[in-house]
């Protein structure tokens, strides 16, 4: 489902070397967090009449819809030494180079200094409900959502970068359907923003902020990147990945049983 993709890999390492990518999606769509759901956190309903799609991702987390957004997905190995042994570690560095590219942009970001409150009244299914820590915020708002995954001494970590927010699709997508409907809804707009509402729109507005992004983290680990797909050995593990776990059936939606 990706466009608009890119993949950089830091010159001169490793077999795998870390990894910074970016893409877009093909069409709307909801990613769901690994251990979320379906039935009880979204609307399937609502998907399937709208054309949505429904994946998992293999990372935790809450729900992101994506339409008008950015990813990003960053990985490395724990012996590349360039980032911290823990999740909070590695988010900040990540997240300090988002930063320092979005600020390139004169976005003024900064990371949230606290984790999710516990507040009932709010979607929990959302991920952009509520900010996590260090994740990114223009103007106390959440613009990114992210999340990450460690095995076998190595991390991936994710996050959706917001160009714009639809806090009406949004309410309608995730469960349960709070009400007042009207009020959800202001509660969404007033919590979240998008680089639109802060950055002169343009066709080439994807290729700007990877441009920066790249830049940024290129600068921030005194690395040089170089461009470049999948390997073959890359291209065999997702076309087996593709068939024995991730492709929908003909609804677009893949099912999970807990602990699966």
């Amino acid at each position: 489902m990706a466009i608009d993709e890119a993949m950089f890999r830091v010159a001169g390492r490793t077999a795998m070397p870390p990894t910074l990518r970016f893409y877009g999606w093909s069409g709307p769509s909801v990613s769901l967090g690994y251990f979320q759901c379906v039935e009880n956190e979204i609307d399937v309903a609502f998907c399937r009449r709208e054309g949505i799609d429904v994946v998992f991702r293999p990372t935790g987390g809450k729900a992101v819809y994506h339409d008008d957004d950015l990813t990003y997905a960053v990985v490395a190995g724990e012996e590349e030494g360039l980032f911290p042994p823990d999740i909070l570690g590695t988010y900040r560095v990540i997240s300090d180079c988002l930063i320092s590219g979005l600020r390139r942009l004169e976005v003024n970001t900064r990371y949230a200094d606290e984790g999710r409150e516990d507040d009932p009244d709010r979607i929990h299914a959302s991920c952009f409900s509520v900010p996590s820590h260090f994740e990114l915020l223009v103007d106390g708002r959440k613009i990114c959502g992210s999340a990450q995954v460690r095995s076998r001494r190595a991390f991936l970590q994710h996050g959706s970068l917001l160009l714009t927010f639809d806090p009406v699709k949004t309410y309608d997508i995730m469960l349960p359907h709070r009400e007042p409907r009207e009020e959800q809804i202001r509660r969404l707009r007033e919590s979240v923003t998008a680089l639109r509402d802060h950055l002169l729109a343009g066709a080439d507005l994807h290729q700007r902020i990877c441009t920066v992004l790249k830049g940024a983290f290129a600068e921030h680990f005194q690395a040089v990147f170089r461009e470049e797909g999948l390997t073959p050995q890359e291209e065999d593990i997702k076309e087996q990945l593709l068939q024995t776990k991730y492709r929908s059936g003909p609804t677009g939606l893949r099912k999970k049983r807990r602990g699966s």
